[in-house]
C-alpha cells in the first residue's frame, strides 16, 4: 500500500483547522486520515497524546478569537493548581469571552462571557495558548470550590517548587474579582494561605491542626542537623521539635529512597525531634490526637 502523501508543515506535527489544510493544498481525504482526530468542528489535531488537556487546549487555540481566553478550571489545571479529582475528570474546556462578546457553544466547550475589557483581565500564556493568570484563575474558582479547596489551590500559588504568584498579585486579582459570587470565599481563604506549600494534603493537615486548637505549624520549613547540616520538615512546630510528616506510597517501592528517609529520620532523633508521620489513610482526629500528644510531652501548655 503507498503511504499517505505527507500534509505540508506544520499540520502534520501540531492541531490545525480543515480549511488552512485545504488552503495549502492538502486534500480533504487526506486531512479525513485515521492519524488525526477531530477534537472540535472544523480542526483536526495528530491523534498521539491529542487526549491530554494541553494538547486539547491547543486545538481549540486553532479556532478561538482573540478577545476569548482559556479560564477557570482548565486555567488553574494549566498553571498545576490542584483540584479535587471530581473536577479534574471534567473533559470540558472552560472559554470566556471578554468585553460582552459572545459565549462560546460546542461539544467540550463551557463558555460564558464578562464585560470586563481585555485591559482590565491579566493574562498569561502558556505555549500554544492564551488563559486567565494563575491569580485570576484562582479567583474564578471561588463559586466552584469549598473553601478548604481554595486554600489548597491558594497554598499553591504562593507554594513549592515556585510560586506562581505573589500576594501582591493575588490581592490584585481579588480587587479584579470585585463583589462577584465569590468574593467573600476568596477573602477568607486569603487569609488562611500560607507560603512553601508541597501538597494539598499538607494544607488539610495543617488547617486541621489549627482548628483543633494547636499551634500554627510552619509548611515545609528547614531543620538544622548536627554537623552543620539541614533538612526540610513538612509540618514544623519548631518551638517544641515537633514534626508531622507524610509518609508517601513510593516508601514501599523505592529501597534507596527508604534508606534515606531512615537515616534521615535518626539524624532528626538525635537533634531531639518528635516526628509524627502519617499516611493518606490517617484519620484527621488521629493526627491530631498524636500531634497534640507530642506538643503537650515537649512543653506545650495551650
Amino acid at each position: 500500500m503507498r503511504p499517505p502523501t505527507p500534509l505540508p508543515s506544520p499540520f502534520a506535527t501540531a492541531p490545525f483547522t480543515v480549511r488552512a489544510a485545504l488552503d495549502a493544498g492538502a486534500t480533504a481525504r487526506r486531512v479525513r486520515s485515521v492519524e488525526f482526530v477531530a477534537p472540535y468542528r472544523g480542526v483536526r489535531a495528530p491523534r498521539q497524546g491529542a487526549d491530554s488537556l494541553i494538547s486539547r487546549c491547543r486545538a481549540y487555540a486553532a479556532i478561538m478569537p482573540s478577545g476569548h481566553v482559556f479560564s477557570g478550571r482548565t486555567a488553574a489545571m494549566l498553571c498545576g493548581l490542584p483540584l479535587p479529582a471530581s473536577i479534574e475528570v471534567d473533559r470540558r474546556i472552560e472559554v470566556t469571552a471578554l468585553a460582552g462578546g459572545r459565549a462560546p457553544r460546542g461539544r467540550g466547550v463551557l463558555g460564558q462571557s464578562t464585560r470586563r475589557s481585555p485591559r482590565l483581565v491579566q493574562v498569561a500564556r502558556v505555549p500554544g495558548v492564551r488563559m486567565t493568570s494563575p491569580a485570576d484563575a484562582w479567583c474564578e474558582l471561588a463559586t466552584t470550590l469549598s473553601l478548604d479547596d481554595l486554600i489548597a489551590a491558594g497554598d499553591r500559588l504562593l507554594g513549592l517548587p515556585r510560586p506562581l504568584a505573589s500576594l501582591e498579585q493575588i490581592d490584585a486579582a481579588i480587587v479584579r474579582h470585585g463583589r462577584r459570587r465569590g468574593a467573600t470565599s476568596l477573602r477568607a481563604a486569603r487569609a488562611e494561605m500560607r507560603a512553601n506549600v508541597y501538597s494539598r494534603r499538607e494544607t488539610f493537615v495543617r488547617l486541621a491542626l489549627v482548628r483543633a486548637g494547636l499551634p500554627e505549624p510552619e509548611p515545609n520549613a528547614f531543620i538544622e542537623l548536627r554537623r552543620g547540616r539541614r533538612t526540610r520538615g513538612d509540618l514544623v512546630f519548631r518551638a517544641y521539635r515537633v514534626l508531622v510528616e507524610y509518609d508517601g506510597e513510593q516508601h514501599l517501592f523505592d529501597t534507596a529512597q527508604w534508606a534515606t528517609d531512615v537515616a534521615r529520620l535518626n539524624d532528626l532523633a538525635e537533634a531531639g525531634w518528635r516526628v509524627i508521620r502519617i499516611t493518606k489513610q490517617m484519620s484527621r482526629a488521629e493526627i491530631v490526637a498524636r500531634t497534640e500528644r507530642a506538643l503537650r510531652d515537649l512543653g506545650w501548655r495551650g
